[in-house]
């Protein structure tokens, strides 16, 4: 059985030689052909001065080039970081400069975010012959769009022009470095944020990424050959490790879809006959109200995972009656988790899918403490623990912040509350640290907070997260202004709403703002963010 990432690749591409691997458009690979395009990346990589244990930022929507070049980075002994491609220039440079990357894998063209203006400063366009700095501790920077040239010391190359230094490395030496790579070592970085506003990020070993998204994919029920329609993106776990890495371990073929759209995902389902389809709730209604659903056939898809939120069980019945989708799952897991903690089995019943997350996966535990950190007893909510393999190594270089989040036990604090049924049932009922979810993301209010204060004409604010039909939740801001600030509230918020766009990924942005005279407080100055939600 592979111990590494890279090792699983070059087991695939053996026993599954030439079974469908990965398909984006009018791109097919056989495993083997997608293990020959990792090492060809991965030779390119060393050529390029990649070192063991280097981070590398990939920035960029799901493709074939996302899959090849983050399995190609393991492979010559990197470790993988994704980056949120909703990030605006400060959050993904915050994110760059924390693990000091050395290179930076994006796509310049995707959704026109100029991410290359973006990692420079979002400046003004350089002078000719005068390229804007990289971050420094960045050497080399791959433009996947084909667009990037490797200019005057600036280290930008196109994907093509990156690949081509592959020849100057020998293939032996890859195989040395995956030879080398340990087991319990650290494959990868995904960043999350925390109660500070600052992403974190947190270090997952290959051996826990293999052990994890076997176990889920063995409970919801891959198989070999399955056809899984990745609309969930690569730079979270749901989309690299329930999706990339089930798939390496199933032996399942790999869709990637870059930017949600009913009418291209159903032509997919239909075209490429797909059997595996997980996605957040919101995912299911959009196809379900589409005026184009009935005419494409659908009826391929056996399997759907889901979760994020509650799932209401009208919408499970409709997963399955008009969709046709025989096996509906929910699962729990964070980030620090790796991904996954809980799962609903196949055989489950709605309403137990609809309000529960699912039992520990094995090997796992769950434990539900008070305030005091006291077990509590069975059918009692209290702050959910996790501890098992899938708990991360840590936070990357913050030894304060992994001891708050990993007691001395081993213990995961998570911050959700729950309460766990007599069959070993997870539900979950609300969050201690404020997060709320805005279509199956987290979106923490310290850090949308921290932007606002940066605005001339906030005194304070709060966030906090309201109800939507759509996305379940999205953020609602409460403002103070300054004592000398007198204007147009509608002005004001109009400004505000431009000052998020501008500084903050869309799904981290409030949809409304309020401008108050005072937010309510405690004795002791804490704002009562329960009042201002009624």
């Amino acid at each position: 059985m592979s111990t590494t990432i890279p090792a699983l690749l070059r087991q695939a591409a053996q026993d599954a030689a030439a079974l469908e691997a990965l398909v984006d458009g009018d791109l097919r690979m056989t495993f083997a052909e997608l293990d020959a395009a990792v090492t060809r990346f991965a030779r390119a990589a060393v050529a390029h001065g990649l070192e063991p244990g280097d981070r590398v930022v990939v920035w960029a929507p799901n493709s074939a080039d996302w899959v090849v070049s983050a399995l190609g980075v393991l492979a010559a002994g990197g470790v993988l970081c994704p980056v949120n491609t909703r990030f605006r220039g400060a959050e993904a440079r915050d994110a760059i400069a924390k693990v000091r990357a050395t290179m930076v894998i994006l796509d310049d063209t995707f959704l026109r975010a100029d991410y290359l203006a973006a990692l420079r400063g979002d400046g003004p366009p350089p002078a000719v012959g005068h390229p804007v700095p990289l971050l420094p501790s960045v050497r080399t920077v791959v433009d996947l769009s084909g667009a990037g040239r490797e200019q005057a010391g600036d280290g930008v190359w196109s994907l093509a022009d990156f690949t081509a230094l592959a020849d100057q490395v020998a293939p032996g030496v890859v195989d040395q470095r995956i030879a080398a790579l340990d087991s319990e070592g650290m494959a990868d970085i995904l960043f999350t944020s925390g109660a500070t506003g600052y992403p974190k990020g947190a270090m997952v070993s290959h051996a826990s990424n293999l052990r994890v998204n076997r176990e889920w994919a063995r409970l919801v029920g891959l198989r070999r050959g399955d056809r899984y329609l990745m609309v969930n993106p690569f730079f979270h776990s749901f989309g690299y490790r329930a999706g990339i890495l089930a798939c390496l371990l199933m032996r399942a073929t790999i869709i990637p879809v870059a930017v949600f759209d009913v009418g291209t995902v159903l032509r997919l389902v239909e075209r490429e006959r797909v059997t595996v389809f997980p996605g957040a709730p919101t995912v299911y209604t959009s196809l379900l109200e589409h005026p184009d659903f009935g005419a494409h056939d659908v009826s391929s898809v056996r399997l759907a995972v889901t979760g994020a939120t509650v799932v209401p069980v009208p919408l499970l019945r409709r997963m399955r009656e008009e969709l046709g989708f025989r096996d509906v799952i929910t699962a729990y897991g964070l980030t620090e988790t790796c991904g996954t903690a809980t799962v609903c089995p196949p055989d489950t019943d709605l309403e137990r899918i609809s309000t529960s997350c699912g039992r520990a996966i094995p090997g796992t535990e769950l434990r539900i403490v008070g305030l005091d950190g006291q077990p509590l007893p069975t059918g009692e909510a209290g702050e959910i623990l996790v501890r098992g393999y899938n708990v991360m190594l840590g936070y990357f270089e913050d030894p304060v912040a992994t001891e708050q989040a990993i007691d001395e036990d081993g213990w995961l604090h998570t911050g959700d509350v729950g309460w766990v049924d007599e069959d070993g049932y997870l539900r979950i009922t609300d969050r201690i640290k404020d997060v709320y979810m805005v279509g199956g993301f987290n979106v923490y209010p310290a850090e949308v907070e921290r932007v606002l204060h940066e605005h001339p004409a906030v005194s304070d604010v709060a966030v906090v997260g309201v109800p939507d039909a759509r996305m379940g939740e999205v953020g609602s801001a409460f403002v103070q202004t300054v004592p000398d600030w007198s204007g147009d509230e509608s002005v004001l918020v109009a400004e505000l709403d431009a000052w998020c766009r501008d500084r903050l990924a869309n799904f981290k942005r409030p949809r409304s703002f309020s401008i108050v005279p005072t937010l309510p407080r405690t004795p002791s100055g804490k704002i009562q963010k329960f009042k201002l939600t009624g």
